[in-house]
């Protein structure tokens, strides 16, 4: 079978779906993403976006794994303690979609090396784990006009927001969140369901998904998810007058 054979192959069950179809796989084929951040929620995001065709997919994470991480970051096992999270997750992903172009950036990116990459990037994934970070990401997508999906995950609570790409209109994550919310817990001190990052990161590469083939209404929102009793409620974010990064 040859290489035009097995992407079609692949892409069978897209191609399908008459929202998507050979014009939106291809959409997805010939997009970038970046995703920030490669533990439980960069894992699972990764894997199927791999999977699902997008063209090139740039990771970027200073971090290397821990056996405490082998719980829930579905890419990596024994073998990949102590090695760079990037490194293992670009030669999984390889492993998953040998057709796609794969980019890892093992470090903390500056504020001007983050605009220089998002600049050629349809869609930002932020799967970091500290609001320093996603604070920084929100800026340059604002600066940009890119769309940005943010998940995060503690103990038995998740949440996804979806922001832009007009923020002229549209609210940022800053308009959510503020600097006082920097000392909200994390995880390593609170402890989390082990399938829980895999739901927030497979809800982001739905989103990523749908974005990339032309498939989103317009409307900045948040979606709540509580574990323990099974519940689902999503919120409308409304822009903040006041917010010093896209009013």
């Amino acid at each position: 079978m040859n290489n035009k054979n097995i992407l079609l192959t692949r892409a069978a069950r897209h191609i399908a779906l008459p929202q998507i179809g050979e014009k939106g796989q291809k959409k997805i084929e010939r997009s970038t993403i970046l995703i920030i951040g490669i533990g439980g929620i960069g894992c699972a995001a990764s894997s199927y976006l791999a999977s699902s065709g997008v063209g090139q997919i740039i990771l970027c994470d200073f971090d290397i794994v821990d056996e405490t991480n082998l719980g829930r970051q579905i890419l990596y096992g024994p073998d990949d303690v102590g090695k760079l999270k990037t490194l293992c997750a670009t030669k999984q992903l390889k492993r998953i979609n040998p057709n796609i172009k794969l980019s890892s950036i093992p470090k903390r990116l500056d504020d001007e090396e983050l605009i220089t990459i998002i600049s050629n990037c349809n869609v930002v994934l932020d799967c970091s784990d500290n609001f320093s970070t996603r604070f920084q990401i929100n800026s340059a997508c604002v600066s940009l006009g890119k769309y940005l999906i943010s998940g995060s995950a503690i103990r038995f609570e998740a949440q996804l927001a979806i922001f832009g790409n007009d923020y002229n209109e549209l609210p940022c994550y800053r308009c959510l969140y503020n600097k006082a919310d920097e000392t909200l817990e994390n995880c390593a001190g609170n402890g989390i369901l082990s399938a829980l990052p895999g739901v927030v990161g497979s809800l982001m590469a739905v989103e990523t998904l749908k974005l990339l083939s032309d498939n989103y209404t317009k409307a900045s929102r948040l979606m709540l998810y509580e574990g323990l009793a099974g519940e689902w409620r999503e919120l409308k974010i409304k822009k903040r007058f006041n917010c010093p990064i896209c009013s």
